[in-house]
Formats: structure tokens, C-alpha cells, sequence
């Protein structure tokens, strides 16, 4: 079953925030931290996977990134630190978990 994926982005810990959705989140990531993505994440060197969920839905996941994208930052921000208070680039964990090596693409 196709999953959705609502995920946010920054360029360093507590710098600008990007939020997006995808139904294939390694494949976006990847395309985000190569710049192969014009526009907001690449002009801002917006590359470190920082949050994600998974919905079952596309449409479940359009509806919670327009409502993270309505938040203030504060509520970004507490929203990240909840669950990686490191600010860790979870893109290379999420890598490791399924096998997945960048020079396979």
C-alpha cells in the first residue's frame, strides 16, 4: 500500500524551516539535499531532514502539511525537538533502515 509523507526540512539547527509532502520520501530527500529541486530549499541550502510522519492517505497528508504550514514557528520548532531534540539529519537513518544507498540512484 502507498504510504504519504509529511516531512520538514532546515539548513541548520533553528534556521529556516521548509515543510513539504511526498509519497516517496527518500527519493525527495535525495532530490532536495543534490539540489535537483529549484526553488525555496535549494536557494536556501534547506537539505537536513529534521521531522516526518506517515499517513495512510494522500489526502490525510495534505491536510497536516497545510496545518503545519499555518503553525507559527515556535510550534515547528517544538514540534521537531519532540522527537529529535538534535536537530539529526534523519535522511541518513532513514537510508540505513531500508538498505537504500544514494550512489543507487
Amino acid at each position: 500500500m502507498k504510504k504519504f509523507y509529511v516531512y520538514i526540512l532546515c539548513n541548520k539547527r533553528n534556521g529556516t524551516l521548509y515543510t513539504g509532502i511526498t509519497s516517496d520520501l527518500i527519493k525527495r530527500i535525495y532530490e532536495h539535499k543534490n539540489n535537483l529541486v529549484e526553488g525555496f530549499t535549494q536557494k536556501h541550502n534547506i537539505h537536513r531532514l529534521v521531522w516526518y510522519e506517515i499517513h495512510e492517505t494522500a489526502k490525510t497528508a495534505i491536510s497536516r502539511e497545510k496545518q503545519i504550514k499555518a503553525w507559527k514557528r515556535q510550534w515547528k520548532l517544538r514540534l521537531i525537538e519532540k522527537n529529535n531534540s538534535e536537530w539529526n539529519d534523519l535522511y541518513d537513518i532513514i537510508c540505513e533502515d531500508t538498505g537504500f544507498l544514494p550512489s543507487q540512484e
